[in-house]
């Protein structure tokens, strides 16, 4: 299989910290990884190409970068499966972190949001002989988010840390979520109320971008969104994004769809007048782009039905 392998390289010692564009054109075995290709380059063709690699498995998470603009593990990821109809593959380092050199990024950001919600068991009461026992259906609930190897595949890709490096972000905020329902743990309020802070929880835009590109099907926006429920469940609801939610599912239960016009109001208080001004300018040019919401709301056709619907969720959560 021929194949033209598209890097984005990075030289930190040239004057302008260069980066540029390279092409390698390669002949590979149709059952070649991303990875088989990045390493023969190195080996054969430019020793200066740096790549961070290490079990080839999709075990370490080491080798996460940008194939085709979204991040991968370039182990896990064959030629075949991204190569285009020109017969090209970009490769680029993760995004969101910065850059050393070429296809290596310093994960300090990655760390240090895991470091923020504190990755250990908080037990109370007094050790026990033997070993904390947790019973077999809340540790099967927490099988799929003790997956995560820790490839920052997510951060890369998370659309709020690209403009907002004080998120938390998906990967920490996964994290959490094993801990805040680990049964072994007794910080489970004092871990939400952190978590229901700015820049926690209520900051994610669900995108999906996270769910799209974990290798190892943690889905951690689905794990946000959890954390969510659990906060509100534990009377954190004062929050802007808790009040958004419960506006947003009154508008809906009440009409059927959504009254853009109530949402900010119930959400920010129509005494916010900080909230409102700034507010403003959106609406200002919503209205100069005709798309100001009607102020005459009407139901939907039917909404009987829709309140039927909410009124079976909340009966059975």
């Amino acid at each position: 299989m021929q194949v033209n392998i598209s890097i984005k390289r990075h030289n930190p010692s040239a004057p302008d910290n260069n980066t540029y564009w390279e092409d390698f054109d390669l002949s590979m075995h149709d059952t070649a990884s991303v990875l088989d290709a990045l390493i023969k380059i190195r080996e054969d063709v430019d020793g200066s190409l740096s790549v961070r690699c290490s079990c080839r498995s999709a075990i370490c998470g080491s080798c996460a970068m940008r194939v085709n603009g979204h991040a991968k593990l370039a182990c896990n990821t064959k030629l075949s499966d991204v190569i285009d109809a020109d017969g090209r593959v970009t490769v680029e380092p993760a995004g969101v972190m910065p850059v050393i050199k070429d296809l290596v990024v310093d994960q300090t950001l990655f760390w240090d949001k895991v470091k923020q919600i504190s990755p250990w068991l908080q037990p109370d009461g007094p050790e026990p002989e033997g070993e904390y026992i947790a019973p077999n259906s809340a540790m099967m609930d927490l099988a799929g988010v003790m997956n995560c190897i820790m490839c920052g595949a997510c951060v890369s890709d998370c659309t709020v840390l690209e403009i907002d490096k004080d998120f938390i972000g998906p990967a920490a905020l996964a994290k959490a979520y094993r801990f805040v329902n680990d049964p072994r743990d007794d910080q489970t309020k004092s871990r939400l109320i952190e978590l229901n802070e700015k820049t926690g929880i209520w900051d994610c835009t669900r995108c999906f971008e996270c769910v799209e590109v974990c290798p190892k099907g943690v889905a951690p926006m689905e794990r946000i969104m959890s954390l969510r429920e659990s906060a509100m469940e534990q009377g954190l609801d004062q929050t802007v994004g808790a009040r958004h939610a419960d506006a947003f599912t009154d508008s809906v239960a009440h009409s059927g769809w959504l009254n853009e016009l109530l949402l900010p109001l119930k959400t920010f208080g129509m005494f916010n007048l900080g909230a409102m001004m700034g507010l403003a300018p959106i609406g200002l040019r919503a209205l100069l782009r005709g798309k100001m919401p009607s102020i005459f709301h009407r139901s939907v056709p039917n909404v009987h039905r829709i309140r039927r619907i909410v009124k079976k969720i909340e009966e059975n959560e």
